[in-house]
């Protein structure tokens, strides 16, 4: 498999990802019981992720998306986060549970958090799949999370570069070289995914 000879290593196996999200499931499923929680997927990587929890939550619960940029075009970010496509319903007194791939500088989530904070939500809380502490510039409350990872380039599991990779079903580490042989249309940098989420 071609995919397969850009990969360094494996950083987070398969039967991993499964063990833990089963696991963030059973917390949500017992934290909400008696509630029915709507889970806000951050579009495009947090889909595998949420797909995949959304099997593992036992109790009534609700899904809508959200879409964000700070990039634009551009490789590095702008500084400006806007928001793509918002939310298809009212989150007013519902319970929030806002679901990404990875928080890496903090910036996107900690906008989102606050724009949907005015929306008058019951709760709202953080699940995100991956935790890149090193990169961190914006405090971020994660309330579920499933892994602190290092400063690495990760691909996989719904994590791309370039637009690939998105389904390797493990989280991995990318070739150094593989960066410079990507199409020009670029959706990750080395130093981390494009959106600093």
């Amino acid at each position: 498999m071609a995919l397969l000879d850009d990969i360094d290593e494996v950083l987070i196996p398969e039967e991993a990802l499964k063990a833990r999200i089963r696991e963030l499931g059973q917390r949500i499923s017992t934290d909400y019981a008696g509630k029915e929680p709507l889970l806000v997927a951050i579009l495009t990587g947090a889909v595998l992720f949420t797909s995949d929890l959304l099997r593992q939550i036992s109790i009534p619960c609700q899904l809508d998306f959200i879409a964000t940029s700070s990039y634009g075009e551009q490789v590095d970010s702008s500084g400006v986060v806007r928001i793509l496509k918002d939310l298809n319903q009212s989150i007013e007194g519902r319970h929030v549970i806002v679901v990404d791939d990875i928080i890496d500088t903090g910036l996107t989530m900690d906008y989102l958090l606050e724009t949907l904070k005015t929306r008058y939500p019951a709760s709202l809380k953080v699940c995100a799949l991956l935790d890149k502490l090193p990169r961190r510039r914006r405090f971020v409350p994660i309330d579920y999370r499933g892994f602190e990872i290092p400063d690495r380039f990760v691909v996989g599991y719904g994590l791309d570069y370039a637009g690939r990779y998105r389904n390797l079903p493990f989280i991995c580490v990318l070739k150094t070289q593989v960066y410079g042989q990507a199409p020009a249309i670029q959706t990750q940098t080395p130093a981390g995914r494009s959106a600093p989420a």
